[in-house]
């Protein structure tokens, strides 16, 4: 090992800190109620890395938002990856969905619960739009190659049905049971699309 190796990993920088930190309290216990002293305390990190970092609690919030969304889009690509089958990979969305239902601490959608906080027109309506957007589009295209008729229309349905599982499975039992309902759901709206 040469002299300017590091010999211990590297501790992650303040605003990796605040962005776990961010993520694990948000997440539990919602963008509001969670005040920012919260967050730099479970950092450990001085009021001043917060500024210096995001600018503003709305910052970080918008950053916890778009690091949800990037890691949804990876773990449902992924998840994706092992059907073949067109209309396997569209009722995979409500089966990969279930997966994570599935884990402790599962507490519904990140952005829906922070949008129901939130008022219109600021940072969290504006990250919410964009992983919509994505989940609309997801939709789209596995609509049109599975061989939906109107991709559109069937994306637009599979999307309130989404929706409902994931806010269903936080209310009702904490588990993949509304997730694989709304997969059986989702087959019957497909077979209707592709008559």
């Amino acid at each position: 090992m040469s002299a300017t190796s590091p010999s211990v990993a590297r501790k992650p920088s303040a605003r990796d800190r605040l962005l776990a930190a961010a993520d694990e309290l948000f997440y539990a216990e919602g963008v509001h109620t969670v005040g920012i002293d919260r967050v730099i305390e479970k950092a450990g990190v001085a009021k001043a890395s917060l500024y210096s970092s995001f600018g503003s609690k709305d910052e970080l919030v918008k950053a916890y938002l778009q690091g949800r969304h990037e890691r949804r889009r990876a773990r449902m690509l992924a998840g994706l990856e092992r059907y073949d089958d067109p209309r396997d990979r569209l009722l995979g969305v409500f089966e990969v969905l279930a997966e994570v239902a599935g884990n402790p601490g599962f507490r519904g959608c990140a952005f829906v619960n922070a949008s129901a906080e939130s008022p219109r027109g600021g940072p969290v309506e504006e990250v919410s739009d964009i992983y919509r957007a994505w989940v609309r589009g997801l939709f789209h295209e596995l609509a049109r190659d599975a061989g939906a008729k109107d991709p559109a229309t069937l994306a637009d349905q599979l999307v309130v049905l989404y929706d409902g599982a994931s806010i269903g499975a936080r209310m009702d039992e904490g588990g993949p049971k509304a997730a694989l309902v709304a997969r059986d759901i989702a087959a019957t709206l497909l077979a209707a699309a592709t008559l």
